[in-house]
């Protein structure tokens, strides 16, 4: 099965047998104790067969040359906590300098309001594309990504901007503190163990993903169709009920996220998913901040 978050979706839970990185004790930097643990041993196309992805020594040869023993790289080529850090901060601050570029650029009254809601709607649609294209590719591509982040930025740039001049005075700054908020508590809750990562989590949380998601896409269905807000899922009481509903599930996925990124250095990742990783947790981030935002709007529209 395949993880909701495309980053990690041909990683520890694409396994025939499921949720690789799940209740498993992790050896890394040697043969891993099952395979079926081990979401970089075999069958993983990074994995040597003594289980250890970098177990083959490319220095080696020039060491048998020299006369030396071979030297076995402890932590070359592998990604590391750092590598994840850098890389997403890397895409946020992207992210956060398109915005704010786009909030100083783009007026969003007077008349030029209407090239500013075009020029978000066409930045949602472009970024809708780049995350897909990166989600289906086999490697990561930081340009790609960084590219994301920027057309990502510009987008949520124009929102952010319409909500706190027409709607609600520094709701862009709540929903900000918000995104933020969940991020480090589902992150010390994580790493106190009061979230655990299992099987049945992973399930639940798909599942409830899933029904989220086809439930917004009626909604939008009728909107477009009928006109209004549809069937009122994204306004008034309804819609705070599923905003709520929304940052649960951001705070879910996050939970996943740091699940895949511990297991991926545990046992050895390559240096280039760290790219993945910050690709995947910008996406879950943008999600929840999102969110935030739509209860913040709907809260001041029903003062």
């Amino acid at each position: 099965m395949r993880s909701r978050n495309p980053v990690f979706s041909r990683r520890g839970f694409s396994r025939d047998n499921g949720y690789a990185g799940f209740n498993t004790a992790p050896q890394a930097g040697g043969p891993a104790v099952g395979t079926q643990g081990n979401p970089y041993a075999q069958g993983n196309p990074y994995a040597q067969p003594s289980g250890n992805p970098y177990a083959q020594n490319p220095y080696a040869q020039q060491d048998l040359q020299y006369g030396a023993p071979p030297q076995a790289p402890a932590t070359i080529g592998r990604m590391t906590m750092d590598d994840v850090v850098l890389r997403t901060a890397s895409t946020l601050g992207t992210l956060v300098l398109t915005a704010a570029l786009a909030w100083v650029l783009l007026p969003v009254d007077g008349a030029n309001i209407g090239r500013t809601y075009a020029i978000g709607i066409g930045a949602a649609l472009v970024g809708m594309v780049l995350a897909l294209v990166q989600s289906f590719k086999r490697k990561a591509s930081p340009a790609l990504i960084l590219t994301y982040a920027a057309v990502e930025g510009v987008f949520l740039g124009v929102v952010s901007n319409i909500v706190d001049t027409h709607i609600a005075s520094g709701a862009a700054m709540q929903a900000v503190l918000g995104t933020m908020a969940v991020f480090v508590g589902v992150l010390l809750a994580y790493k106190a163990g009061w979230i655990r990562v299992t099987r049945r989590f992973y399930g639940f949380v798909m599942a409830a993903a899933l029904g989220f998601v086809l439930l917004m896409m009626v909604n939008m269905l009728f909107a477009v169709f009928g006109g209004g807000d549809g069937l009122g899922f994204r306004s008034g009481p309804l819609g705070i009920f599923f905003g709520v509903v929304g940052i649960i599930l951001g705070a879910c996925f996050l939970a996943l996220d740091f699940k895949q990124v511990e297991d991926g250095i545990a046992y050895g990742a390559p240096r280039e998913e760290a790219w993945l990783a910050a690709f995947g947790l910008t996406l879950t981030l943008v999600w929840i901040y999102m969110e935030f935002l739509r209860i913040i709007a709907i809260l001041n529209q029903s003062d």
